[in-house]
């Protein structure tokens, strides 16, 4: 897998990413899944993509879960906030938008999510 950098910052990424919108533990299996992230790491892929919002959550806690036991430097984890985390009326309805509040708590549960210190 070839590598690049992002602009000047120093930081270096595949040049292939992992997503997991509709995927990671939802449409697709975990076990699939787990397989997945695992072919990706096996063939260099060092950079995963996920949101607040995919599963509601839950693509973040699976990614993060298959990811513990890989060194946390040796990754590019990037994530999203924007879309409503839950239907009108329901719990997390609120949690939307691009507000410094929204995004301040978003990155606060991505990251007690998937189980890291930094984005």
């Amino acid at each position: 897998m070839r590598h690049r950098k992002a602009g000047r910052s120093g930081l270096e990424l595949s040049e292939i990413a992992l997503g997991s919108w509709l995927t990671l533990a939802q449409t697709v299996g975990k076990s699939e899944s787990a397989r997945c992230i695992a072919t990706a790491l096996d063939a260099g892929i060092t950079f995963f993509d996920t949101a607040d919002v995919y599963g509601y959550g839950e693509a973040e806690k699976f990614l993060g879960e298959c990811l513990k036991t890989v060194s946390r430097n040796k990754l590019v984890i990037g994530t999203k906030c924007y879309f409503p985390m839950g239907s009108p009326g329901s719990p997390g309805a609120e949690k939307r938008g691009l507000s410094r509040k929204h995004i301040l708590q978003s990155v606060e549960d991505s990251l007690r999510n998937l189980r890291i210190d930094y984005l």
